[in-house]
Formats: structure tokens, sequence, C-alpha cells
């Protein structure tokens, strides 16, 4: 460990207490052997800490060699609460805690001014220390009370106790070593004692908390045990001391304030019955974390903000390293209001420490690894500094002494050469943090932000109804008749006069930064209609309000997706859970790959309090919508290309299927049972464009159910059994309705079966045997064109390898190349005849000479004509990725292969762009599109088609 210099009054101050040790040992009869090691700690230990000095001056046997490998130890006070024996004398049990409170004190101090505490270990067995003073102190209050008015019990008669709430640093689990203890107390139920003198619960368990906060509060001549602060407990010092859990419940729901949010975020039970107390956490949890993404935390933050800003102006505490500006504080506002805006959808924020608490942010990509790095680094930095301010005279205190060699002694303790030195590292740290919390708490151009005085006259005079259409066209709203009444009808609709005056006012202020955003859009008109929908979609929904009024990102980002994407535009007003993704689109955040959607789809349900299938396709829903949805910014904003975003939605889907087969899997065999053997044996196999990894933003997806055979006669072993083969169409039925019904977050896909054997006269799900036969016997070319896109997305292992074997016996048959050539010729013919939109001045992407179709049945053709000599073709069901197979294979040339390629991707593009503005895939004609088709008409003539 580096050694700094002291100073001569230091090394003096040392000297002089250190000497007075070795002598009050000799007096006492206490042996110190005080060897080059030990005299190194206790010297470095009095050069930081009073409090060590004025412990061991009353106490020297804890520098005997026994005393001192206590102070050692590694093990935290809970390791020897069992010694802490408190006899029936007040007086004497009073001592025993305080005692017991200096010693475990003392080892806290020795092991982090000598390093053999890094500052988690340190404040967390701080906070282990009070907790076993807390519970030993509790019980013998229990004793004394039962003693006299006999045990707490419910109406029912079931023995009760004390729940103790540990808040704040206690809490966390991150306590520093002077500090106050944040506690509410509570207990289950009303009822009475069962003494002789009986007392009712609420007087009982009042009795109760004052004992327990006298017996650790109250000074004697070994000072105090812990500073207790009670006013966190609803009503704050107006109060009870201690509350049933019903009054609790209704408390919070009623008056509960936005700072008693924050507060039980760190919340958790420390003594006394700690599993009621979990069931007391969970009874508040939808008042803590709100079930939507909660924008309106900042609002409580702010309040909190200035409380705290008024008492440092007051009290003159502006280095106060825990209140001050760049402080403590300010550290666990940014990581609190985090977790308070997303804990109620994801659970993985809802941890209690700092530190845990910034590294889920992180992990989640709510906060930046720069920005994490720089708030841990500060964090540690602050607490240590702050401790070991506490350590030097054990004071409640947040502020750095004022005489030079308190700081001397606090520099050098931290191993800094100077207190200069150390005061510019503590300056630099609290300017980081002062950076970062001015940007979360108010954003360049947030809520304070000012709106054109004009917009605000504008939006005033909606409210009035004096808008006309040249209002707005004077505005730059033309033509404006539409919008001006829109407006009037926003101001004056029923879910916005029925708002609280607070939302009002937020909304008052968010109208006129809508309409100014909305101008500078690129379709202004159109921008600030659907932005007027929106407004009217959220109204009873303050927090989408605040995030809105808040985040001048998402405000610029929102028109310009409104002004450019009617389909992204709708999908936002009908799930506004969505603008969080407008607030953070970063594509690299989405899962993309297989395996982590179905990740991220397990975590997203283990969310849920209850297993039940609603609720599980409800979010099921929003998880498919915001990944599809971020997906469509990604494509629109140039991010991601035509083919990768079509073959990203196709995985989509694959894990949605997947997802929902589970579950409705998991439904039938609780009523119905399991059929005999290992695995499902069931089948789904995804067609069209979803087999051919080329999904749309608004595709259905086709797809044909399979089940091996040999299970058909089988019975299944639930209260309720069902023959195999009527287990499967059961099964088949709740995925087909599970996927399509609408919840409240919508409806997952529309769904289309008719690519089964015998189309829609064919039973819903075969076996693997008529499966195979119908495709061996019966099926019609088409129908193998369609199952060379077929591809297994969800169920049993064994039976998808049976399938695809299967599928590649019956594509890699030897087949006549001029027959097959001739009859996709013909077949396509026949589908341009009945589908095809194209005129003159307008192509269909899809179905036009030249469009996407023409290279599909093309690549479906060679394929069909050539597997049996290149089997290695039936491995690939995309488009993109069939045309360079068939490159490799010979079937083209290197010219075609590069022009069919240019034409899909382009073509892709083009009719995903259609979709995400609404539009049908039907494209004005223009040269280049002209070309492209050329091309393929070109290509697809060289190869023998008849297109």
């Amino acid at each position: 460990m580096h050694r700094p210099t002291e100073s001569p009054a230091l090394r003096a101050l040392i000297d002089d207490r250190y000497g007075e040790l070795v002598a009050r040992c000799r007096v006492m009869g206490v042996p110190l052997h005080d060897d080059a090691g030990v005299a190194e700690r206790i010297r470095r230990t009095l050069l930081a800490s009073d409090f060590a000095f004025d412990t061991w001056f009353r106490q020297p046997q804890w520098l005997a060699p026994q005393g001192l490998e206590r102070l050692r130890s590694g093990s935290d006070a809970g390791a020897r609460a069992d010694a802490l024996k408190l006899p029936d004398d007040e007086a004497v049990c009073l001592t025993e805690l305080r005692r017991f409170r200096h010693a475990e004190a003392l080892r806290l101090v020795f092991r982090d001014i000598n390093g053999l505490d890094e500052l988690p270990e340190t404040l967390s067995a701080t906070s282990v220390l009070y907790e076993v003073l807390l519970e030993a102190a509790l019980g013998w209050s229990e004793r004394a009370l039962a003693a006299r008015y006999g045990h707490s019990r419910s109406h029912e008669g079931v023995l009760q106790r004390l729940v103790v709430m540990g808040f704040g640093k206690l809490g966390g689990s991150e306590l520093n070593f002077s500090s106050d203890i944040d506690l509410v107390l509570a207990y289950p139920h009303s009822g009475q004692s069962d003494g002789a003198r009986s007392l009712d619960n609420s007087e009982y368990f009042v009795r109760l908390a004052r004992q327990l906060v006298r017996l650790l509060s109250e000074p004697t001549v070994d000072g105090i045990c812990a500073r207790v602060d009670l006013r966190l407990r609803p009503f704050g010092n107006a109060g009870r001391l201690a509350l049933p859990f019903a009054a609790m419940e209704q408390y919070y729901q009623s008056e509960g304030r936005d700072w008693e949010r924050y507060a039980w975020i760190k919340a958790r039970p420390v003594a006394g019955d700690r599993n009621e107390g979990k069931q007391l956490q969970e009874l508040l949890r939808p008042f803590v974390y709100r079930r939507y993404l909660d924008y309106t935390a900042f609002a409580g933050l702010r309040e909190m903000k200035a409380l705290i800003d008024a008492e440092v102006a007051r009290k003159d505490l502006a280095d106060n390293l825990k209140l001050g500006p760049g402080g403590i504080r300010e550290i666990e506002f940014v990581v609190q209001l985090m977790q308070l805006i997303r804990g109620g959808r994801e659970p993985s924020l809802r941890v209690r420490g700092l530190l845990p608490a910034l590294t889920a942010c992180e992990a989640r990509g709510h906060i930046t690894a720069a920005r994490a790095r720089a708030l841990r680094e500060a964090y540690v930095f602050l607490r240590r500094v702050e401790n070991r301010v506490q350590m030097l005279r054990d004071a409640q205190t947040h502020d750095i002494p004022e005489d030079a060699l308190s700081r001397e002694r606090i520099a050098l303790g931290l191993g800094e050469d100077s207190w200069e030195a150390l005061e510019t590292r503590l300056a630099e740290h609290r300017a980081h943090v002062s950076e970062e919390f001015a940007a979360v708490l108010m954003p360049q151009g947030g809520r304070t932000a000012s709106a054109p005085v004009a917009d605000v006259a504008l939006w005033q005079r909606a409210c009035t109804e004096s808008l006309d259409a040249g209002v707005m066209e004077a505005a730059g709203f033309s033509p404006g008749a539409e919008v001006a009444e829109t407006l009037q009808k926003l101001s004056q609709a029923g879910a916005v006069r029925a708002m609280p005056q607070r939302s009002r006012e937020q909304l008052d202020r968010l109208m006129p930064q809508l309409l100014a955003v909305a101008r500078d859009s690129a379709a202004p008109v159109p921008c600030l209609l659907r932005l007027c929908r929106l407004v009217q979609a959220v109204a009873r929904r303050s927090s989408y309000l605040a995030l809105l009024e808040e985040q001048p990102a998402a405000r610029l980002r929102l028109a310009r997706l409104f002004a450019d994407s009617a389909f992204l535009a709708e999908r936002v007003i009908a799930q506004p859970l969505l603008l969080d993704d407008v607030l953070d689109p970063r594509i690299e955040q989405l899962p993309l790959k297989r395996a982590d959607i179905g990740a991220e789809i397990s975590r997203v349900l283990a969310t849920l309090d209850e297993r039940e299938p609603e609720a599980e396709l409800e979010r099921l829903n929003e998880f498919k919508a915001s990944v599809a949805f971020r997906l469509g910014l990604a494509f629109s904003d140039g991010r991601a290309d035509a083919v990768a975003t079509a073959r990203r939605l196709a995985v989509l889907a694959e894990s949605i299927v997947q997802a929902v087969t589970t579950l409705a899997e998991r439904d039938l065999i609780a009523q119905h049972g399991r059929l005999p053997g290992g695995g499902i044996a069931f089948a789904v196999l995804g067609y069209g464009s979803l087999g051919g990894e080329e999904l749309g933003f608004a595709s259905d997806l086709d797809l044909v159910f399979v089940y091996d055979g040999r299970h058909a006669q089988a019975m299944s072993d639930g209260a309720r059994p069902l023959e195999g083969s009527r287990w499967y169409q059961r099964l088949v039925q709740r995925v087909v309705n599970w996927l399509t019904v609408l919840t409240r977050a919508g409806r997952l896909y529309e769904v289309d079966t008719r690519l089964r054997p015998d189309g829609s006269k064919g039973l819903l799900v075969s076996s693997l045997e008529s499966f195979a036969g119908y495709q061996k016997s019966r099926a019609w070319t088409w129908e193998h064109q369609a199952l060379l896109r077929a591809r297994p997305i969800a169920g049993d292992a064994a039976l998808t390898a049976e399938l695809a074997a299967v599928r590649r016996e019956v594509l890699a048959t030897p087949r006549d190349r001029a027959a097959v050539l001739g009859e996709v010729s013909h077949m396509r013919q026949r589908w341009r005849a009945e589908r095809d939109r194209s005129d003159d001045r307008q192509l269909d992407l899809k179905q036009g000479r030249g469009g996407l179709l023409d290279i599909e049945f093309a690549l479906q053709g060679l394929v069909l004509a050539h597997a049996s000599a290149h089997p290695a073709l039936l491995g690939i069901t995309a488009n993109a990725g069939l045309i360079e197979a068939c490159r490799n294979a010979g079937l083209l040339d290197g010219e075609q292969a590069g022009l069919l390629a240019e034409a899909h991707a382009e073509l892709l593009h083009r009719a995903l762009a259609c979709t995400l503005d609404l539009r049908s895939r039907i494209a004005p004609r223009d040269d280049e599109l002209e070309r492209l088709c050329g091309n393929v008409r070109d290509v697809t003539a060289a190869l023998g088609f008849a297109f």
C-alpha cells in the first residue's frame, strides 16, 4: 500500500496516541505484541480514526492478540450474533448493545483502513451489523412486552410479529459507517394480544416500536447504538409508529407521493417477521413499479431535488458529499429514475443496492457503458470519502472537516499524497456527476424549453374553438381545414376534458411543442393529424404525455416517423407502449438471432405474476410489436437493408410460433395429460414468405401442422384423456387461435393453413405418413413449388428431422426439365391473369412482369428440375440464398445471378417501403424499375420460362 508522508503534527498525534495505548495496555494487563506488522496497522488506523483510538482506550482487550485476530476477521457481525446475549436488566441490555456495536464498528474501521475490505464489503458488513442489533433489540423488546401483555395475535388467533422494513442505505445493504437507519414498522393484521392485560394490536405494536427505538437510540455513558429515523412512515411524524398492512396499502394507493416510490425501491425486511415483510413488499409493488413505462417519475425526482436544493441553500451544504451538487444523492437519482420508469416491465431492474442497480441498468442498455463506468467510479470514490469522514469521529456527517489536520488525515488515509490531490479528484468526480444528472433531469430542449409563442397561441385558439383553415395555413399547415378541425376536437374531447389539472397543464405545455416539430417535418399536415390522434389515445395515461414532454429526442423522432411512415405511425397510435422504442431505436439492442429472441421471450414471460394464457399472449404481442417496430425503424432509417429486415421478421415470427406452441402444449397437458413416449412428436412447417425467410411487416403466416402417426390411437394420461389424433387436433386449434386472437395489445399474426394436404378440405393437422403419402402421390407441381419454401419452425426435433427427410425425398425426385418449366410457366401465367394489378403507369411489385414472383417461380423451377443432380439446393429456402446457390451449381451464370440479386433486393426494398407507407405493393413505373424488371424478364426467358 502506498504510504504518503505525514506532516510533523500528524506524526506527533499518532506517536502520542500509540504511546497512550501501549501504556493503557500495560496498566490493564493486556498483552500488546507490537511487532512491525501489528504496529503498522494500529498506527494506520489511528491516523484515520479518533473513534478507533477512543474504543481501544476504553476497551484495550481489542489490542490483545485475540482481540486483534477478531478485528482482522473477514466474517461480518452475523457470525457473532449468537454471542450478543441480552439480559433482562434493561440497563445492562443497553450497555451490551452499545459495546457490541463499538467492537464490530472497530472491526469495520480496522479492515477498511488497512485495505482488508473493498468498499462493497465494508458497506454490506455495516448493514449486517445494524440488522443484528435490530433483531437483538426487537427480541428483547418482544419478551419484555409479552411478559406484561402477552403475544400479539390476529382476529383469527394467528401469532404476529412486528415487521421492520429497512429503507435507504440500510435497505440497499450499503450503509455508511455512522449513518442513521431509516425504518418503517408494520404488522400484518388487526387483533389483540393474548395476555391477562390485553392490548389492541394498534397500541401493542406502537409500544413495541417505542421500546425498540429506545434501546437503540437512547444516549448512555456508552453513547448510542443507532440513530433511528421513522419519518418515512405513512403521514411522516404525524403518523402512527406502526400500521397494519391493510392501512399501509390504503395509504399508498390514495395518499402515496412520488418521493415515497423512490424510497420504496430500496426497502427490504431487516428484522422481525421477514416472510411477512416480503408479503408487504409484494402488496406495495404496484405502487412502486407501474405496469407501463412510467415517465411521470421525472416529476417526483424534480420535486425531491427542489427540496434538497432548498435545504442545501438554507444550510450552506454546497460541499456536502451526499446532498451537494455532484454528490451521492444525484448518482442515486439517476439510477433510481431508470428503475422507476422501467422496473414495472423489467424485474431485473428491481434491485436495491446502487451498484447492482447500476449494473442492471447497464446490462439492459438503459445507461451506456461509458456513463455507467463514470457513475460507478464517482460513487465508489464519494462513498469511500464519506465513510472515512464518518470513521474519523463516529459522527453522522457528510461534510468534510474544515481544519487542515483532519483533512490531511482523511487524504492520507485514502492513499492520496495530500488534501489538495484528494480535493482535485473529488471535484472531477462531482463535475461528472453534475453533468450526468443535469442531462437526465432536464434534457436540452426538454420540459423547460419554451415553445414558440405563435404555437402557444395556436393551441390556445384551438382550446377556445377560434381556429380556422386560414390561421393554420398561415402557420405552415396547408391545407389547413382538417388540422384546424382536428385540433379543436382534440381540445374538447371527453378524455382531454376529464384530465386532472396536473395532466392538463402537461398537455398545454406539450401541444405547442408538437405543433413546432410537426411543422418542421417532411409532411406537416399528416404528421400533425397523426400526433393529435396519438395524444387523444394517451390522454388518460400521463406517463406517455410525460415521455413526450420530457424527451425532446423522442418528440423529434416521433414527428419524423409520423411524417414518413403511416404504417409505423398507426402501430404507435394503437400501441402507445411503442413510444419507448421511438425514444430508443438502437437496433444493436434488439435480439436478432433465434436463440437470443427465444431467450428474451422467456425473460419477458417470466416477468408475469401469473402464468395464464391471456396475460402471456398479451405480453407476447407487446414483445413482437416492439421488435417488429424497431425493425421498421431500422429499415426506414437505412440502417438495415430489405433482405436482412425480411429475414429478421421471419426469425421473429418463427420464435413467436415456437413460444405459442409451447404455451398451447402446456395448456393441453394441464387439461388432458401427456401422450405416451418422449417428446411432443409434433411439428410446425412454415411455408411461403415465412418459410422463405422473406416476411413483410404485415404478412400472414402460412402454416402446416404434422404429427407422428404412431401416436394417433394412443390415449393421453390426464384426468380427461384424449385419443392422440384428437389431442393433436386440439393442440393445433389452440396454436392457430392464440396466434390470431385479438388481445388488448393487438393480434400476433393472421394465419393461413390452406397449403396443408388437400387444402381447406383436409384435416387441420396431418400424420407424417399421410403428409408424405400426399406429397409423393397426389400433390401438384405448384404444391411442390410451395414445399421448396417450407421448413420446420417449431416442434419436436426428431419429427422435424423425419419431415426434412420426406421433403428431400419428394423434391429430389428426377423430373423432366421441359415439363417442369412448362408447368411452372403455366402456373405463373395463371396467377398473373388472376392477381396482377399492373397497368401502363404502375407496376405490381409482386405480381407484375419481371416482379418478385417471376424471380421466385424461376428459382423454384430451376431447383425442381435439377435437385436430383444438385441436392444441396434443397437446404436453402430463401430467394436471396437460392440465387447464389443456383450460380454455384451452374444453373445461372454470374451475370444472370447478379441481375436477379439486384432486382430482388430493390423490388423487396420497394415492397417493404410500400407497406410502411400503408400503400399496396404497386409502384409508379420509372426508368430504374423498368430496367430491373426488364433484366428479370430477359433472364427468365433465357432460362426457358414463358412468364
